[in-house]
Parts: structure tokens; sequence; C-alpha cells
């Protein structure tokens, strides 16, 4: 009786709002101004923190019409016999537990136009049923959207020092002087910010004029010169220097107009430093082949996307042979090509340039430290925290080993530099394995100090910044910036009123402006903090207070210093993962671990960075795709760079069963 009451109440409810049911027949108009008001759209999209559940927008600037579908394709959070019951409803009143917290307030005109549109899909029509359904599975297949169509990408400065070193034999790195690059999308090789400066193009032509210069310093010694003195000589030379600088063959235009130029000099060795510094400047050297209508380079354009993807650098001999023979052309002899690569070294180099943009090696480089409080941390230590990174994830990768032990390895490789910090003792040999002690609660990446210091204060732990870090890095998860005229200071700690991290970050608890954003990434830091701006484990927080001048919390004045150490609660938990609750790096990271949204995260960042771009609804069924037979190769990073590498190629491809006849456990 009791349930039936509640339904009528439901029922009758709309008398008092036909009105605005009259008005809202149109989603557009109605709810979805009453949701984009509410910001819904920030985290419900496939990068936002809500990216996980089952609402996700459309485009932002999608036509009416999809915006009217999406509007209907809500009928799934709607209870269509108990409305009252339904997700769409609760979940945005927080009336259940919303990690948005309350995004509509119960009473409010926004819950009559929520309500009323609740309503309106109570009474879908078995066809407008069908279609809303359809819509949803559309739009999670992907299905109607187009990938962007490939840029011209830029070499970037690592591809540029590795090319110019495999193409000229020169080491001296010259783009380390080029203006710095920009992160974008968490990585420096986006192409949406590859655009060419005044100031690069200058650089460009100063270091074309520097290597060709170079290039016969003491006569031909790198062998750049395949023949000797004649006028074939000439057009030998600027047939096969061409194809390795361009990365595909020349054109007859081009092979004649580098010949004329090449003959303006008597001296052959001074005609092919002509020929070398006009290559060099040439957008043909400067931007990568990545895609060509001209069917007799098609197999060129996918021997560049492989040689840059795996190996940071231009095809060798082999890749440009197998290209003029047409051995790219099927996903067999993309997937063989691609074996053939990672056996390479240039592949471990390519994979540390992933690993430390991914991870943001730049920001421990460059940070400071309260000297005074963080003793042990100078220069070498920095150093030394990407290098541990980068062997860690080396031996995961090339050794074939659980590519998720990333977050759960109780074992990290360690240097006399960081043996300090750990509180163990220093292995006989530098970045050698060793076991974490027991208690210590570290695992994986999150216990070592790359993590634990780049996402620090100088002078303490950011429990915001480690949160933000774990959401965008190891989730894929895009958290809003703060409005522009929010006040992101902390009240300060005083001798009278000593505080935690956890104690002062309350304000963003309270703070309308704050609380938002704040509850989905602070939590996350919160677990952490029984580890200081270095890495070094603490049991309690301690706050240094010097009386006399200067003095304060952390000064620098003379007189009596005052020690208060205060209980940390590390009680933490990721919102939008079930289950999540986590009080150390080493429960964090088996959360992590066991987390779809952090496996499809490895392979979206893989995917992000060998693609120059983001992923968009149009890459999900190739996402999918990845994961999958990732997943079938019991996460084994070299399997997912073959798959990932080959379903681009040909995305078409089903390819499960065939990671499963090639892949051999060791």
């Amino acid at each position: 009786m009791l349930k039936r009451f509640a339904l009528i109440g439901f029922v009758v409810a709309p008398l008092w709002v036909q009105n605005a049911a009259a008005q809202e027949a149109s989603f557009g108009a109605g709810l979805y101004q009453v949701m984009e008001k509410a910001a819904c759209r920030s985290c419900h999209n496939p990068d936002g923190v809500a990216s996980g559940t089952r609402l996700q927008f459309p485009d932002a600037g999608s036509d009416s019409a999809k915006t009217e579908a999406f509007g209907r394709s809500l009928v799934t959070l709607v209870d269509r016999e108990h409305p009252d019951s339904s997700l769409l409803l609760n979940k945005p009143t927080n009336r259940i537990p919303h990690a948005g917290g309350e995004r509509v307030k119960p009473g409010s005109a926004d819950e009559v136009v929520l309500k009323a549109w609740i309503q309106r899909l109570t009474h879908l029509s078995g066809d407008e049923l069908s279609r809303a359904m359809k819509f949803r599975e559309e739009e999670a297949s992907g299905a109607g959207t187009v990938s962007p169509q490939p840029e011209l990408r830029r070499l970037t400065h690592s591809q540029y020092n590795h090319t110019v070193r495999d193409l000229l034999g020169d080491q001296t790195a010259p783009a380390n002087q080029f203006p710095p690059e920009d992160f974008i999308n968490g990585f420096r090789n986006q192409s949406r910010a590859q655009s060419l400066s005044p100031l690069l193009i200058e650089a460009y032509s100063a270091a074309a004029e520097r290597l060709a210069l170079s290039a016969f310093q003491g006569g031909d010694t790198h062998g750049l010169i395949p023949c000797k003195q004649s006028t074939a000589c000439r057009g030998r030379f600027v047939r096969e220097f061409g194809l390795k600088a361009f990365r595909r063959p020349l054109d007859a235009g081009e092979q004649k107009r580098y010949e004329t130029l090449m003959s303006r000099e008597t001296d052959l060795l001074k005609g092919a430093q002509l020929v070398i510094e006009a290559m060099l400047q040439s957008t043909n050297f400067l931007f990568r082949l990545d895609s060509t209508s001209d069917p007799k380079w098609k197999g060129y354009a996918t021997a560049n996307r492989l040689s840059y993807a795996l190996w940071d650098s231009m095809p060798d001999a082999e890749l440009f042979a197998g290209a003029a023979r047409g051995d790219l052309a099927t996903p067999q002899g993309v997937e063989k090509a691609t074996r053939r690569m990672l056996d390479k070294p240039l592949a471990r180099e390519s994979l540390n340039e992933f690993v430390s943009q991914w991870l943001r090696f730049d920001r421990v480089l460059t940070a400071t430290r309260d000297r005074r409080k963080f003793p042990l941390y100078t220069r070498e230590t920095a150093v030394a925290m990407t290098q541990e990174a980068r062997t860690f994830i080396a031996d995961l990768v090339w050794n074939d080993r659980n590519f998720m032990d990333l977050f759960t390895a109780d074992y990290g490789y360690v240097s006399s530099e960081l043996a300090g910090i750990y509180k163990v003792s220093a292995p006989a040999k530098e970045f050698d394995r060793v076991s974490f002690p027991a208690g210590s609660e570290r695992a994986g990446l999150l216990g070592q100090g790359l993590f634990l210091a780049l996402t620090s204060k100088p002078e303490d732990s950011s429990p915001t910044a480690r949160g933000l870090f774990v959401r965008e890095q190891f989730l894929c998860q895009h958290v809003p910036d703060p409005p522009a005229d929010v006040n992101t200071n902390l009240p300060p700690v005083s001798e009278a009123k000593p505080q935690t991290n956890r104690d002062r970050m309350s304000e963003h608890a309270s703070n309308p402006s704050c609380v938002t954003c704040h509850r989905l990434i602070d939590p996350i830091g919160f677990g952490l903090e029984k580890f200081d701006a270095v890495g070094a484990r603490r049991d309690k927080f301690n706050l240094q207070f010097r009386s006399g001048r200067g003095g304060g919390e952390g000064g620098g004045g003379r007189g009596a210093t005052k020690s208060v150490d205060l209980d940390i609660d590390t009680v933490g938990s990721v919102a939008g993962i079930p289950d999540s609750k986590f009080s150390s790096p080493a429960e964090l990271g088996s959360v992590l671990a066991k987390s779809v949204q952090c496996q499809e995260c490895v392979v979206k960042q893989y995917f992000r960075y060998t693609a120059g771009r983001m992923d968009v609804p149009a890459d999900r069924p190739l996402i999918r795709k990845v994961l999958e037979e990732f997943r079938g190769s019991q996460f084994r990073f070299k399997e997912l760079i073959v798959s990932l590498t080959r379903l681009r190629e040909f995305p078409d491809q089903e390819g499960t069963a065939h990671v499963a006849s090639n892949y051999k456990p060791r």
C-alpha cells in the first residue's frame, strides 16, 4: 500500500508541474540548460571523473537533433514504474550519494524541470524508447563519428635529435637548444601544439647550417657519399640521401632541383654540404610523412608511423626496403615489422621518452625543496628518482611482466641517493632491485620517490597535487580548472592552531566554489599523507615554529624552535571507483591495478602519445580492442604496443586470437 501511495504521489506531483512539463517538451530548451548550469558535463564526459558512469554527454556544440536524442537516452537512468526512485532524480539532488555533490537543489525550480523531464521519459512510446536505446549504443561504440584526419606532425625535439643522429651520425643533440616545447594533453608531441614560430624557424636554419658543415669535417667519415666523383654520383647521392632525409623517394622535380643545387660546387663534398643544408630546412624533413594520397608513398607513410612511434626516429634500411616491397600493406606484415623493431635498442630509448613525458620527469627535475627540512634532497636525488622509475618500467616492459605491477610491486630500484629516503641499505650495485621493508606501506610507482616528490610543494606534500596526478595520469580523467576568481590559498598554520594538511584543507569542503572538484581529488591525496615532500615515510605530521625575528612556521630567523607532532588521518578514497578506501600507496596501488578505468587509461596514454592527439569517440572501438588484447596477454606492455600498432593501421581487423597465437609468456 505504501509503495502504491508513493507511486501515486509521484504521478500526482506532475499536476503542480504540468505547466513546466509543457514548456520543457524540448530537452534542449529545458533540462539540458539546467544540466549545463550545474556543470554536469565537466565530469560526465569521456575524460571526466564520471567517465565510468552511464551518463555521458555528447560533444559540446552537437546539433539540436543529437541533443534531443541524448535527452531521451536518459531513460536508462529512469525507473519508469517508480520515477521517484530514478537515479536521474536522486543523483544530482544528492539524495543518493553523488561524487559531484548536490548539483540540483531539492525543491528548486531546476528540480521542477528535472521532474518534468523524468515524467516525459516515463511515457516514451515503444518506437521512441527503441530509438533512445539505439542512440545510447551508438554513442558508446563511437558509431557515426569520424577520427580526425591525420595532420602534419612536426618532428619533436627528441625526434629531431634522433633523426639527425641516424641520418648524419651527429651526436650533438642540437634540438636541446631549440625553444622549449609545451605539454599539451600530457605530452610534448601533440599535433595541435606543433606550429612553427619565428624563433623555431631561425633555430632550424642555424642547426641545418651547423649540421651540414660538420657532416664532412675531416672528410666523409660517416659514409654519406655512396660513390666517387662524377655527374652520376651527384644524382645517386641526392636520390639516396633524399630518400632518408624525406623518409620517402624524391619525385622527379625534387631530384632535378637538388642535383642542380649540388652542381654549383665542383667539389663533391661541398656540393653535398649544400644539399644537406637545404634538405634539413625543408618541410619534407621537418614534418613527418604520416599520410599520403600518392599510392607510391603509402608504404613509406606506414614506415614513418612505425618508426617514430616505436623508435622516436627515422626508418632504417630494412624498413625502407619493406615499404618499397609492399611488406607493410597487411596486418601480418606490420606485426612482423613491429616485433623486429621492438627487439632493437632504439625501442628502449623511445619507451624512455614516452615514460619521461607521461610521468612528468620535468617536474621533479626542476623542483626545489627546503634544504633545512629535506637535507637528503638534492639535484642528484631528483635525477636518481627518474632513473629508478625508468629502470622499474623498463623491467616490466622488456621482461614481459604484468604491467599493472606498476602499481603493486613490492620493490624498487634503489641507488645510494635514494637509500636514505627509503630507509634501506644502499645496494652493492646502483639501481639494483631492492624489496621495500615490511611495514613501509610502499608499492609500485606510488611508493617511489618520483611520484611522491613531483606531486609535492617545496615545503610539504600536496594532497591536491597527488590526487590530481592520479586522476589525470592514471585514470585519464580531466578535473576542471578552478574558477579564475577563487582564492586557492589555504589558511596559514600558527603555533596557536597547529593543523595537518587535511585539517587546513577542510576549507575546500566548506567552500561551494571548491568543494565539487576537491572532493574528487583531495581524498586521494589524504591517503598518501604518511609520505612527505621527498617521499620519506613519516608517522607524525611535524610542524616547527621558530620564535624571534623572522620566526613562524618554517621561518628563517633566530630564536628557539618549537616542534609539534600531530596525528595523521590517512583514510582516502577514489570517488567513482567502488570499494576504493585505502590508507597507503600500497593499498591505492591495489585499487588502481584492478580498476578498469586505470587499465584503459594505460592504453589511452600510449595511444595519445603515438597518435599525437587526444582520443575521440570514433577511437573507442580501437581502444576497446587494444584493451581486450592487453588483458588477454596478462597485461604485457609489448603486446599492447603490437596490438595498437597493428590495429591503428588495420582498425577493422579482429586481433584477439592473433595475440593468443603469438604471445608466449616467459
